[in-house]
């Protein structure tokens, strides 16, 4: 089969190559890949700043991948020939909190991703894929998509009539826009392009804020809200930002700490954290039972994953810089 193998750090060290095609054990499912997603983990990955002491000699890379089984391992499957699935990145993670050792079991790394055109699931690392959307749709769930609902859901049991601030009009960023104002809450979304800021309003953003012209943008966003703060703040810039994030948030408000476009490294201001009472919690996406939730909810509502642009199989790099650039939305790769 082809895939892409990361022989060193950096884009030039991405390679189409021909290598054998693995064949599914018991428990295993061999799918063939119809669309894989970019994320800024995987960016990361193949720029070496995503943990790169775990990153495997010749990595086929990119966590999110949809497509067909094709065969299926000794032993049987709850999946058959045909089934439509996408992939889960903590492949080990059912339900509950995670172990200590989720990190060992993630897809692109170190497993095997789906920037090939046939990769290995385990079962019980399978998801089944919402009928109505495409195999480029189904590619964008595993970590944009699950990373949003998780935040909004568990962690910010948002309802009718919270607000929620979104930073970005990224991939995390836009489905958590479409998950939160279908949960009836009021959207305030970030970004630094005005037009940007009009489609996320188009799907569903009620009210955004130029971060750019608006440098104090925290400020804005308490006027937006009275003076209040916002319940949940998505947090996807990461960097010295939390602390503006920390005071556009209410008192008792949630900070949900996802990217780190901005920075892994963060000079934190305490007395805002501690006066306003505020609960900061990281997300690594969500266990696979809260996939399936979140597909429920897709099918009720039928939300579409908004779609940058789709690449070929042999434009992988063109979509690496693509994400590098800044997509709104996200970036996919149609590889069958």
């Amino acid at each position: 089969m082809k895939a892409w193998i990361l022989h060193d750090f950096g884009i030039k060290n991405l390679k189409l190559e021909c290598v054998e095609k693995p064949s599914p054990k018991n428990g295993e499912l061999l799918i063939k890949v119809g669309a894989a997603s970019f994320n800024f983990r995987d960016k990361a990955i193949i720029d070496g700043f995503y943990e790169p002491h775990r990153i495997p000699k010749n990595l086929i890379p990119v966590s999110d991948a949809a497509g067909v089984v094709v065969a299926v391992g000794d032993g049987g499957s709850k999946f058959k020939i045909g089934d439509r699935v996408t992939t889960h990145l903590y492949s080990n993670w059912i339900d509950g909190s995670p172990k200590h050792n989720e990190l060992d079991y993630c897809f692109g790394m170190p497993l095997p991703g789906g920037l090939a055109e046939y990769m290995i699931i385990h079962e019980s690392a399978a998801v089944a894929v919402p009928d109505y959307l495409t195999d480029e749709e189904a590619s964008t769930l595993p970590v944009a998509a699950l990373t949003a609902w998780y935040a909004l859901s568990d962690f910010g049991n948002i309802k009718s009539n919270d607000t929620v601030l979104v930073q970005g009009t990224g991939g995390v960023a836009m489905f958590a826009v479409q998950f939160a104002s279908a949960l009836g809450a009021k959207v305030i979304v970030t970004s630094s392009n005005d037009q940007n800021i009009r489609k996320a309003i188009k799907f569903g953003a009620s009210m955004g804020i130029n971060y750019r012209l608006n440098p104090a943008w925290e400020e804005i966003a308490l006027e937006l809200t009275e003076g209040k703060g916002v319940d949940l703040t998505i947090e996807l810039a990461g960097g010295d930002g939390i602390n503006q994030t920390a005071m556009a948030t209410k008192v008792g408000g949630k900070i949900a700490q996802i990217g780190f476009l901005d920075g892994q490294v963060s000079q934190l201001h305490l007395m805002p954290i501690i006066l306003r009472q505020l609960t900061i919690r990281g997300f690594a996406v969500a266990p696979r039972l809260a996939y399936e939730e979140m597909n429920k909810f897709l099918m009720v509502n039928k939300i579409h994953p908004v779609i940058d642009k789709i690449y070929s199989f042999d434009q992988v790099e063109d979509a690496y810089n693509h994400l590098t650039k800044g997509a709104f939305g996200k970036v996919v790769i149609k590889i069958s």
